[in-house]
């Protein structure tokens, strides 16, 4: 049937703040689903408490609700818009519990709403294990074997039953949590103990585990004719055992026989018709023993998930954008594929190259953590690499992660102690895909490699192919590596870095311009859905070495916006939300808006988002043959945080353009020492300071500038490797460690304020004008990463005199820097004094929270002002914050509870919420005060 017209506003729940196990693909759903529906006419209305996401900003939502997640703040909306339905499968797990919450308070009786997209009975079949258990043997559909309990005495009767190993699954939690396997019964209270206190319902599933078998996601689409589509299979390369968020992932699936997937096939969509009638999306999992492929289901969520954003990318369908048509009534025949334009929505994607996820993980943030991966998810996001083979794909994806791999081995990062090896393919880590490579490259028989790992031997082929390539090349040297053999590493996703490093003595730029004389270079494909059996209308492109390139330069003005790569702590969704309204900015300006990025959990690449979309790693080799190819006016490093900004310097060496303010300039703030010296030369008051090469220097520095000091290194986000020091002791062991983990950095001493208050401000400069568009006061005080630290605009402890110090220096370093675009300054006030820790010209995480907090759309004002159109005098600015806007970071520490948390230099969030208050006699306000006093009094 067509739209049902009795919806004319809908609500859409968000997800929240980030945390592990529930990220920013919640927000591209929520986006999607947005501007889907008001594509339709439908006015949305968007409830959701993070300020960094696109999600939360008035070019999607009609009615935006920056308000916490609760049935009081579902309620205020319902009194103030008409709300006819409430589409909650957009917004994770915290969106489906909020929905039944409600449901349970009558709230939506009450208010005459309907729940669209799923339906109650369907998020109780699924959540509740028993009931999913229950209704799929009724079904005929496998599970392992399993027991329900509510009681720690169930818990026992059922372990007593069922024989170990087991596994032990919380009702109604989100990546994992309190999930773990129980291989011996001497280690069974503790685990079920944890499981019953991580479920909201006091319940857990206790069951069989099916370690070592293959794990398979299905992505399902149905309509309210109950026609139902696959939309994509995804395979973990991992086995059994680890939670899907931090297994590689696989698409299409690469070891699944016809006979297996048909049948599997057929079981999810019995399964999706057996939950519930509801028109909209469904992720399955499933579980394959890989001796005769016996299938069982693990479980269904009718919702989108992680994995839905990575479908969405790595089949160019927007599963989000469909599913929320769906929810209104439309049927799959009815409406228009995205891709093509010609045809319908009711088709099954079909790849003609292969798509590699691999998980990005913070291990570094929380020493002492865990590190053993398993049903409690520990990643922090995800990069995703396109090519035409498994191992392109495979090597692409490891040179998105920004771990300073150069793909997969060949590039002197590789392990030679065999125990170490052996040990990590058992237990696995976020490094064990790059020791089964060093285990092959020793010789470690393959079929050994397997039984360790329980990986599926088809995998360890192919990389045992990348090993048997490296020693072909070894015969050679550049100049007589023969053109074919040449054309197949670089079909194999070898980069230049990792060819130059195989053969020795020679530069990546060597290798680069060696294979441009012999004609080798990169085409781009088409990602269109349907292996080109329809032409495809949108400009979503990878790379890959073939004959014919898709890609087709225009003749217009280009700009390129680099994005931020994988999402981790200390470098989020807050520069995806900039680097889309760069975009935004630059369309609007009369630019062709091309967006490379390899995060496929993000707005930035959504195909219809950009002009044109590469779906490339950030990694200098793509970006450099990308402006080859589109030749474009300039490119935007200010918007992708850290990612973006590092590769400045090798722009600037080329003679590529850098949008807004110039490298030399960016670089005296990335470099302590430089700007340091700049502010000696205004006269801006800043801690004493030294650089240091080696320990004994650092030693030398900290005793002419007095201890404690604070120890950080250059060019670095998020505080990585900083630390307060009060001995000389503690700072060798400091500045050890950090040049060890940052080979060829340098490492600051600066003397540490102690008990300063902190605070920051973020402004605009255009190169004559300096407009400030927010200062904010820490709760928290100095010493604790201002990350994670609550923030308060505008401040409300701060004298006059301070305020005029504070703004003073932002102007003076602004001009001094000749900034164009974004400036965000931290500062430290000890006695009535303003000194400045650091200077960042680039977008920071507070811009997104103060352009909400003000409603004023100041990433799009420093974009049009970093491309020239635009000066600030051409703008008129008017805020509408009343009262006080408080960002207050929020903690995965539950993933990790045998880390300190004690909070430092090093930020350890990994998002943020948004709150408003009326005055400081709020409670909450008062809450978080009394915290920064116990702070104080430590």
């Amino acid at each position: 049937m067509p739209k049902d017209t009795s919806i004319k506003s809908v609500l859409i729940i968000g997800s929240g703040p980030i945390i592990i196990g529930q990220a920013c693909e919640f927000d591209y759903a929520g986006s999607q689903a947005a501007l889907s529906l008001k594509d339709e006419g439908i006015t949305v209305s968007i409830i959701n408490s993070n300020p960094a996401t696109i999600m939360t900003d008035n070019v999607i939502g009609d009615h935006v609700y920056l308000l916490p997640l609760t049935c009081e703040s579902i309620e205020k909306i319902l009194i103030e818009q008409k709300i006819d339905a409430v589409l909650p499968t957009m917004g994770g797990q915290t969106a489906l519990n909020l929905c039944i919450e409600a449901d349970e308070r009558g709230l939506w009786k009450k208010y005459g709403v309907r729940i669209v997209g799923v339906d109650i009975a369907a998020i109780e079949k699924t959540e509740n294990r028993e009931a999913f258990r229950q209704l799929m043997v009724d079904i005929g559909v496998g599970v392992a074997k399993s027991k329900i309990a509510n009681s720690f005495l169930e818990g026992k009767e059922a372990a007593q039953d069922i024989g170990f190993p087991l596994v032990i699954r919380p009702s109604y939690t989100l990546g994992g949590k309190g999930a773990g396997f129980v291989h011996k019964k001497e280690e069974f209270d503790a685990a079920l103990s944890r499981g019953l206190q991580a479920s909201p319902t006091h319940e857990v599933l206790v069951e069989q585990a099916v370690l070592g078998w293959k794990e398979y996601e299905l992505e399902l689409l149905r309509d309210n004719r109950d026609n139902v589509i696959i939309i994509c299979s995804i395979e973990n390369f991992d086995p059994m055992g680890i939670h899907t968020g931090d297994s590689i992932t696989v698409a299409p699936a690469m070891t699944l026989s016809d006979r297996c997937y048909q049948s599997m096939r057929n079981q999810a969509i019995k399964m999706m018709r057996a939950i519930g009638n509801f028109a909209g999306g469904c992720n399955v999992q499933f579980s394959v023993n890989p001796a005769d492929e016996e299938i069982i289901a693990i479980e269904i969520n009718p919702r989108v998930s992680r994995s839905s954003a990575l479908a969405s990318k790595a089949t160019g369908y927007p599963i989000a954008k469909i599913a929320a048509k769906l929810a209104i009534g439309y049927n799959l025949d009815e409406i228009e594929n995205q891709i093509t334009k010609t045809t319908s929505a009711y088709f099954e994607p079909t790849l003609d190259y292969v798509i590699v996820k691999i998980p990005r993980w913070n291990f570094d943030k929380f020493k002492g953590a865990d590190k053993r991966l398993g049903l409690q998810m520990k990643s922090v996001g995800e990069v995703m690499g396109i090519g035409r083979s498994f191992i392109e794909a495979l090597q692409k994806a490891c040179q998105s992660l920004e771990i300073g791999r150069a793909g997969l081995g060949a590039d002197g990062r590789q392990s030679r102690n065999l125990d170490e090896i052996m040990h990590s393919l058992e237990n696995p880590s976020w490094d064990r895909l790059f020791h089964i490579y060093d285990a092959l490259s020793l010789g470690v028989p393959i079929e050994s490699v397997r039984k360790a790992t329980k990986i599926d031997r088809w995998f360890l082929n192919q990389i045992q192919e990348i090993v048997n390539l490296e020693v072909e090349l070894r015969r050679y040297h550049l100049n007589n590596v023969p053109e074919e053999f040449f054309y197949t590493m670089k079909q194999k996703g070898f980069s230049d870095a990792q060819i130059a490093h195989i053969l020795g003595n020679v530069s990546e730029e060597d290798v680069y311009q060696r294979r441009q004389r012999l004609g080798i270079r990169r085409v781009y494909k088409m990602v269109d859905t349907c292996a080109a059996e329809f032409p495809a209308k949108t400009p979503y492109y990878y790379s890959t070495y073939e004959g014919e390139n898709e890609s087709i330069a225009s003749d217009k003005k280009k700009i390129i916006v680099l994005g931020s790569g994988p999402n981790r702590i200390g470098q989020g969704i807050e520069f995806d939300y900039s680097c889309v309204h760069g975009l935004l900015a630059a369309k609007e300006s009369g630019y062709e808006a091309i967006m490379i990025n390899c995060n496929p959990e993000t707005v930035s690449t959504d195909f219809n988002m950009a002009d044109k979309l590469y779906f490339e790693p950030v990694f200098w080799e793509h970006v450099r043959e990308i402006i080859e190819l589109e030749k474009p006016e300039g490119v935007i490093v200010q918007l992708g945080g850290q990612t973006a900004l590092k590769m400045a310097e090798k722009l600037n060496e080329h003679g590529i353009k850098i949008i807004g303010t110039s490298f030399d300039n960016m670089d005296i703030a990335e470099d302590r020492g430089r700007f340091s010296d700049l502010l000696k030369e205004l006269e801006i008051p800043y801690p004493r300071y030294g650089v240091a090469e080696n320990a004994e220097e650092a030693i030398e520095v900290a005793h002419k500038v007095g201890y404690p000091v604070l120890v950080r290194p250059s060019y670095v986000l998020g505080g990585q490797g900083m630390s307060i020091v009060i001995n000389d002791e503690d700072l060798e062991k400091a500045v050890v460690s950090l040049l060890k983990n940052l080979p060829g950095n340098r490492v600051l001493i600066d003397h540490f304020l102690d008990r300063a208050e902190e605070s920051e401000s973020d402004s605009i400069s255009d190169g004559d004008d300096v407009h400030i568009i927010g200062l904010m006061e820490h709760i928290e005080p100095a010493g604790i990463h201002s990350g994670d630290s609550s923030a308060v605009l505008p401040p409300f402890n701060l004298s006059d005199h301070v305020i005029k110090q504070m703004e003073d220096h932002t102007i003076k370093i602004a001009k001094a820097l000749n900034v164009r675009g974004l400036l965000n300054i931290q500062f430290a006030i000890k006695d009535e004094k303003v000194y400045v820790i650091e200077a960042n010209p680039r977008a920071s995480r507070t811009v997104p929270f103060i352009a909400k907090a003000y409603d004023v759309p100041y990433i799009n004002i420093a974009a049009k002002i970093m491309l020239g159109v635009n000066k600030l005098k051409d703008f008129t600015i008017v805020r509408k914050l009343k009262g006080y806007a408080i960002k207050e970071p929020v903690f995965s520490f539950d993933k990790f509870p045998e880390v300190n948390k004690e909070l430092g230099p090093e930020m350890k969030s990994t998002g943020e919420a948004i709150r408003f208050i009326p005055n400081l006699e709020d409670p909450y306000f008062r809450h978080l005060y009394k915290e920064k006093s116990m702070y104080l009094s430590k």
